[in-house]
């Protein structure tokens, strides 16, 4: 739709409102407050979300693998051997043997439930989520009966580097009195920090060997850890692992294990675009009654400009443009606001956060330790065009009821 220099003049003077116009002017400021808080609302709360999504999948994945291979009984006795043959497949990053279970750790009278993962120096290393976030001369000291313990799990025994800490295997060892649970006492070589409460408060790393010895597996472990190029697309990935293993292990993958949590995201994801697109709906309301009022109010100056040879389509752009104009600059003021706000966000909420002295955002109850942000690209398109569509599509009726004014009923009533 193209407009003449007339038209842009007309229209841009009728949001110019006077004295007596003034409340139409204050119901059109009010449209594009809201337009532009609705647009600011749905790209931070999007970005919010994309970030959650992003960082838990990213954490969650860096920390477990995307595909685990478990015996169909008991422990991976060969697993040297099936690692090589699933390291041959297409697709296949990398492949760690991991020994998993369940202790309880205790250091002086404090004691806390944790799961022990025992693997290589190499592999740990191998890691970037964890060997990116390891306390000094944590990895160096890994070996032997030195273990690597989660950095809030250590707060909250009250242990350093270079304490001690007792863990207490429940499958203990028969004896001629029965079943005793294996007590062991190792040094703390570091600790790790990966900002997922989850992890950062129960994980313990401890050397392979030693974890064997612990867990009394006998040179095996209890799963493969398996990196694959398209995490997406992991489903494949299982059918060739089973394949190549000849069906003589149990696969779960990432999406199998986390399905539902990542599900209810996305679904809490989805609900809250659909509720916050509601505030950009009642805004283009607004935009409609406030053009419906400057229509009435300015009967007599369209009656004189159909009079004076002026179409009934340069009425209709004429309005058409001063109601979208109102949507674009909302939605652009809240593009830069949104945008602004969400890359800005951790310190907009420790800043608010220090004046009321009151925890925002709790890590044992988000998992994280700072609130995650990604804006994308896309969805701020998509979220602009939402919120200019709704706005153009706002003066139609308006400008179509311009349109039609007639300028002899329109003059004989003044």
């Amino acid at each position: 739709m193209i407009f003449g220099s007339l038209e842009r003049l007309i229209a841009f003077r009728y949001l110019r409102a006077r004295r007596q116009e003034g409340f139409i002017s204050v119901i059109a400021i009010f449209s594009l407050l809201g337009i532009a808080l609705g647009v600011a609302t749905l790209i931070v709360t999007m970005a919010v979300m994309n970030g959650f999504r992003a960082e838990l999948l990213g954490r969650i994945l860096g920390f477990n693998g995307h595909v685990n291979v478990y015996a169909v009984q008991g422990g991976l006795k060969d697993y040297d051997a099936e690692a090589a043959v699933v390291r041959r497949l297409p697709g296949i990053v990398s492949v760690r043997p991991v020994i998993e279970g369940q202790v309880m750790a205790s250091a002086g009278a404090a004691a806390s439930g944790a799961l022990v993962r025992g693997m290589s120096e190499k592999d740990l290393a191998s890691q970037s989520l964890i060997a990116d976030h390891l306390s000094p001369n944590a990895l160096a000291g890994f070996k032997n009966d030195a273990i690597i313990v989660g950095n809030r799990l250590a707060l909250r025994l009250g242990i350093r580097p270079g304490g001690s800490i007792t863990l207490i295997s429940p499958q203990g060892t028969t004896t001629v009195f029965g079943t005793v649970p294996r007590i062991k006492t190792y040094r703390v070589a570091g600790t790790f920090d990966v900002g997922m409460y989850e992890f950062d408060n129960s994980v313990i790393f401890m050397p392979m060997e030693t974890a064997q010895t612990f867990f009394n597996l006998d040179k095996a472990v209890t799963s493969l850890e398996v990196m694959v190029a398209d995490p997406d697309n992991v489903r494949a990935y299982d059918r060739e692992i089973d394949q190549a293993l000849g069906g003589k292990a149990r696969i779960f993958d990432w999406q199998q294990s986390n399905l539902s949590f990542f599900n209810a995201v996305e679904v809490e994801r989805n609900v809250m675009f659909l509720i916050l697109t509601l505030i950009i709906l009642v805004a283009a309301f607004n935009i409609v009654s406030s053009m419906i009022m400057l229509v009435k109010d300015k009967g007599r100056d369209i009656a004189i400009l159909r009079t004076m040879g002026a179409t009934r389509g340069m009425i209709m752009r004429i309005f058409i443009l001063a109601g979208a104009s109102v949507g674009l600059v909302g939605t652009l003021a809240g593009f830069v606001l949104g945008v602004e706000f969400a890359e800005h966000i951790e310190a907009i909420r420790r800043f608010i956060q220090a004046i009321i002295g009151t925890d925002l955002f709790s890590a044992e109850i988000y998992f994280l330790t700072q609130i995650p942000a990604r804006v994308d690209p896309y969805e701020v398109g998509a979220v602009l065009a939402m919120a200019f569509g709704l706005s153009f599509l706002a003066t139609i009726y308006p400008s179509w009821r311009a349109a039609r004014l007639d300028p002899v009923e329109a003059l004989r009533y003044e």
